[in-house]
């Protein structure tokens, strides 16, 4: 999401949160892995510079945290290790949808040098809005996302962004469900999935969804193949049995009944059309 949109850090760090940075146009990504000189490559979630390549005037670095898995002194790490290869200021901004952990990483870092502390900025379920309005979601469609990660728990918020989701319709709609998904905890996701699932539009961007979508797709097409099967059948006054109508109707796969329906055209006989998949007669 930040990778796709990184003014969305900028936006965060100053609107929610209250951070001063630089005021400029450039913002743009920059590669995610920078060395700490001479140790080990750094390999951080995004990193966001504000300014020219040439003189970059402040770095950002994204991580999103769903637990507390990642020592604190790390981000002290990623920030320094970032300073020496730009040489302009770093803020590191943490996305937290569980409040614990947003507490965990919201005192200031010693990072074990001497006068050097990291204040990292983190964004938890406390700093995203709650959005329950449609209208707000298509307007704000990543803090919807957002949104739904920190607050999913309550049925408005998914249903307000999936609604969004149908009015929206362009390309980076199945990006916007990947991402609160993905970011979701189980019982959000499992709340996504049933929202989506009833939607009278029932856009098809979760697993679930094109998993069932995809089925009920095979299943749309192979009912058509029967039907032009039979209809072709009759058409030639084959005189077609009970048990021969049952075996075409309860054929599944679609490649098989497409065979059956080309060869129909020019079959002299029943036998004949069955027999060329093998000898099988129904």
């Amino acid at each position: 999401m930040f990778s796709d949109r990184p003014q969305l850090a900028v936006e965060v760090l100053r609107d929610l949160l209250g951070v001063e940075l630089p005021a400029t146009s450039l913002v743009r990504l920059e590669k995610t892995t920078f060395n700490t000189r001479p140790s080990d490559d750094i390999e951080s979630d995004v990193v966001i510079v504000l300014g020219p390549p040439q003189t970059p005037a402040h770095a950002i670095i994204v991580e999103v945290q769903q637990d507390k898995s990642k020592d604190p002194k790390q981000l002290a790490r990623y920030a320094a290790a970032l300073w020496l290869m730009l040489r302009c200021d770093v803020t590191v901004l943490l996305v937290c949808p569980d409040r614990g952990v947003a507490n965990h990483y919201a005192p200031p870092v010693d990072s074990g040098l001497t006068g050097y502390r990291l204040q990292a900025q983190v964004l938890g379920p406390d700093d995203i809005p709650v959005i329950t309005d449609p209208q707000e979601a298509v307007a704000r469609p990543a803090l919807a996302i957002m949104a739904v990660m920190a607050h999913g728990r309550d049925r408005k918020v998914v249903e307000a962004f999936t609604m969004a989701l149908a009015e929206l319709r362009d390309e980076h709609a199945p990006k916007y469900y990947e991402y609160a998904y993905s970011m979701s905890a189980p019982d959000v996701r499992r709340l996504l999935e049933e929202i989506i699932m009833t939607s009278a539009t029932w856009p098809v961007y979760s697993p679930f969804a094109r998993e069932h979508y995809g089925r009920g797709q095979a299943e749309g097409k192979a009912e058509e193949a029967v039907r032009m099967l039979l209809l072709v059948l009759g058409a030639r006054g084959f005189d077609i049995s009970d048990d021969m109508r049952t075996r075409i109707s309860t054929c599944a796969d679609l490649a098989q009944l497409e065979s059956w329906a080309a060869r129909a055209v020019t079959a002299q006989s029943l036998e004949d059309l069955f027999d060329e998949t093998g000898g099988q007669h129904p």
